[in-house]
């Protein structure tokens, strides 16, 4: 059995500190929101680099360490086919969906649905929204806290607080929620920007370690190439190939269209679009977002790999779990990274999830303001709400939806392990949501009322199926294509009952138009964000300097303490970059 270097009390200091960045970046932010459009997107001044790097972040959470680490303990390097998938996605956003996004004209991502089909149709995806939302938010956090709880060592511990309680896993949610809440409630989308550029490099340094440890360790004392070679010698027959779901033609076409709709259409994605200045700091993010989905998973994909030798009965080290394979992540920083180390692995995890989360926050929240709560105003016949009152309105509803994620987090149950509960879920509510966004962007010409018909037949077809138990074998695909191919059939229907003349299509008229012209850029808007690649600098070279410190805190063998040294440096030159990097805007304003 190995042994494990659980939280003690220096990483649960770094694990504070870094609960401390993220307030205090949620409070920097604040003071750039002078405006609801400041608030919601960034007032379109976040430097490509620094939106790419959130973007690019916000698709990762602790899915991707915890439930698609244990999809690749289970069917080996073929999870890269998989977990690579999102370069493509975001190819295609550069070169097609990148500039129409930006022309979409638009200040609140379901905005686009007004303007394309109908007021009718925003109320609608408003309010069947609420509940998935909600619910991925609690799943999200659910998954986030298996991985954090094991690692603090407390998941079966049971504490009770005003009478109430609690068990260590629920007490984890609630303290992560709690503060996933604040940071985002206060900056809004800046705050969610530059948190995940923090997150983005603690992930980054963490991905950089953990693979050189691994296959040292892999190598019994005879370099990295040595483990290697061993794991080459000694994985299971096929575990080099295409195996299990990731031979399926079908899967891996259903994974690929389902990727397609999430890095393109989804709402945290169009707010990213919105944020940046133009149209082409707009591609260029994207094709920063496509190059780390490349790089980024293979980083993870290989060291879980390696965890198929090193624990090759992993259901005998975490028994408590449905699929002990997802702790295998997990496992590998507890036994090979030393203190400090292991709280920074922590917060990574922490960082991804929040980031992710955070984006769900404040696009619900942008469109509940603006797109429901300012019209039933002024259909009520209220005056129109001043920007500092639609502020408020958005905050209280983060606040809101937050409480009810971690609620849903508490209830929901682990059902066949999270990667099987994140497939069957987001195959659900997805394409349902998505392929008329999609279809709505691509092809123009169809009624107002064919984003809701077409919506409301993805999920007629997906969950008449489901209750129907049909190919119970192939529940992923099942649902993928039979939402997207109803979505896809009613909208070609829709499409022979669109009138130019009739005056509910012609707003879409317009929106056609504005997606054939360019925004013309305003040589006059400064340039936001020069101030934060300093900020972010200081930020790395203070997580670098706590690392260090921690070469003093007795270790395992197997975990040296120099390895806080290395993990240190490199933040010290990720600061030094992050410093380079705004001296050369610093010269040109002066």
């Amino acid at each position: 059995m190995p042994v494990f270097n659980h939280v003690n009390s220096a990483d649960y200091a770094l694990i504070a500190l870094y609960f401390g960045i993220v307030i205090f970046v949620g409070w920097y932010s604040s003071r750039k929101n002078k405006n609801t459009d400041d608030y919601f997107k960034g007032g379109g001044k976040i430097p490509w680099f620094l939106a790419g790097v959130s973007n690019w972040v916000s698709g990762f959470s602790a899915f991707m360490f915890v439930a698609a680490a244990g999809f690749t303990y289970r069917y080996g390097l073929g999870a890269a086919v998989v977990f690579t998938m999102a370069t493509w996605a975001y190819l295609v956003g550069a070169f097609y969906f990148a500039s129409r996004w930006r022309r979409a004209r638009i200040n609140s991502p379901l905005e686009f649905l007004t303007r394309r089909y109908s007021s009718s149709t925003t109320y609608f995806y408003s309010v069947t929204a609420v509940v998935p939302q909600v619910i991925g938010i609690g799943q999200g956090l659910y998954i986030l806290c298996i991985f954090v709880a094991t690692a603090l060592g407390f998941a079966k511990e049971e504490h009770v607080i005003l009478g109430w309680t609690f068990t260590g896993l629920e007490l984890t949610m609630i303290g992560i929620g709690i503060v996933m809440i604040l940071y985002t409630v206060i900056g809004g989308l800046w705050a969610a920007v530059l948190s995940d550029a923090v997150q983005g490099v603690i992930i980054l340094v963490t991905s950089l370690l953990i693979m050189p440890v691994t296959f040292r360790y892999l190598g019994n004392g005879d370099g990295i190439g040595a483990g290697f070679t061993r794991l080459w010698n000694e994985a299971p027959a096929g575990f080099f190939g295409l195996n299990g779901p990731t031979a399926s033609v079908l899967f891996l076409a259903c994974f690929a269209a389902n990727s397609m709709l999430g890095y393109n259409v989804a709402w945290w994605q169009v707010q990213r679009y919105q944020s940046v200045p133009d149209e082409r700091s707009a591609r260029k993010m994207a094709l920063l977002c496509a190059g780390l989905s490349f790089v980024g998973p293979l980083l993870w994909i290989l060291p879980v790999m390696g965890a198929r030798i090193i624990f090759p009965n992993i259901g005998q080290i975490w028994p408590q779990f449905a699929a002990p394979e997802e702790a295998s992540f997990v496992s590998l920083a507890l036994m090979l990274l030393p203190h400090g180390m292991i709280g920074f692995v922590v917060a990574a995890i922490l960082s991804a999830t929040l980031g992710q989360a955070s984006d769900g926050f404040n696009w619900l929240a942008a469109t509940t303001t603006r797109d429901i709560y300012v019209p039933l105003r002024k259909k009520a016949g209220l005056s129109a709400p001043s920007d500092q009152h639609q502020m408020r309105v958005a905050q209280i509803t983060m606040l809101v939806v937050g409480v009810l994620g971690i609620v849903a987090a508490l209830f929901i149950a682990k059902t066949g392990g999270a990667f099987d509960f994140g497939l069957k879920y987001y195959s659900l509510t997805g394409p349902g949501f998505m392929m008329p966004v999609l279809l709505g962007m691509i092809y123009r010409k169809t009624p107002w009322w064919s984003g809701m018909a077409s919506s409301i037949a993805a999920f007629v077809a997906a969950f008449s199926l489901m209750a129907a138990g049909a190919f119970p074998n192939n529940v992923y695909e099942r649902n993928i294509v039979s939402a997207i191919s109803a979505a896809t059939i009613v909208f070609v229907i829709s499409a022979f009952f669109y009138r130019k003349d009739d005056p509910r299509s012609a707003e879409c008229q317009r929106f056609d138009a504005d997606l054939r012209t360019p925004v013309p850029i305003d040589p006059n808007q400064p340039v936001g964000g020069l101030r934060d690649f300093q900020m972010l600098s200081f930020v790395s070279v203070l997580l670098g300097a706590v690392l260090i410190g921690c070469v003093f805190i007795p270790s395992s063998p197997l975990a040296p303490p120099a390895i806080n040294i290395v993990a240190g440096l490199i933040l010290f030159v990720i600061g030094g970059l992050l410093w380079r990097a705004s001296r050369p805007a610093k010269q040109k304003s002066t």
